[in-house]
């Protein structure tokens, strides 16, 4: 987390707009890689965005400037629970997801495939084009990329729910 001087973050408490839009800008970087790691690939962007107009809301009530990395986190955290939360009382199941895929064209589902595989970070796609189009085994991707097949195993798995995750997602 980056550090904040205790007058920035002083400043941004008593209301200061300049303060508070350098501590938000500051800030946003790392609540954007902590959202990754606890956000839906398809919520970090709104946790993030929601976690700001939170913190904006909320900083004067912030009782010491030393807690601002923990509150911002705690909020962030929070924020992806609450989005995790709506998407899982609304997601269709795993036969409502294929009915929909099903109804799709097949150009429409190739260009949907291809922008969930550009969406996925590197070392995931990387997982999933040695798997799935290379069709090299696990032992094997784990011996080209130098990671242990429990890692392999694991960002494969990540990589396919993102894929299905974003192939699910209406467009």
């Amino acid at each position: 987390m980056a550090a904040f001087s205790d007058t920035l973050v002083t400043q941004a408490m008593q209301g200061d707009p300049q303060a508070l839009d350098g501590l938000l800008r500051r800030s946003q970087p790392d609540l954007r890689r902590y959202a990754r790691r606890f956000c839906l690939a398809s919520d970090v962007d709104d946790a993030v965005q929601e976690s700001l107009i939170r913190i904006t809301q909320r900083l004067p009530q912030l009782r010491a400037a030393a807690a601002l990395s923990g509150w911002l986190m705690t909020m962030v955290r929070r924020e992806c629970m609450r989005l995790a939360h709506l998407v899982w009382r609304t997601e269709p199941s795993g036969e409502a997801l294929m009915a929909q895929l099903a109804t799709r064209c097949d150009e429409g589902l190739r260009l949907d495939l291809g922008r969930a595989l550009e969406s996925l970070p590197a070392h995931y796609l990387e997982i999933v084009l040695l798997r799935d189009f290379e069709e090299l085994s696990l032992q094997d991707i784990a011996a080209r990329t130098g990671e242990s097949i429990a890692c392999v195993k694991s960002r494969l798995h990540r990589a396919r729910t993102m894929v299905r995750e974003y192939l699910g997602t209406p467009r």
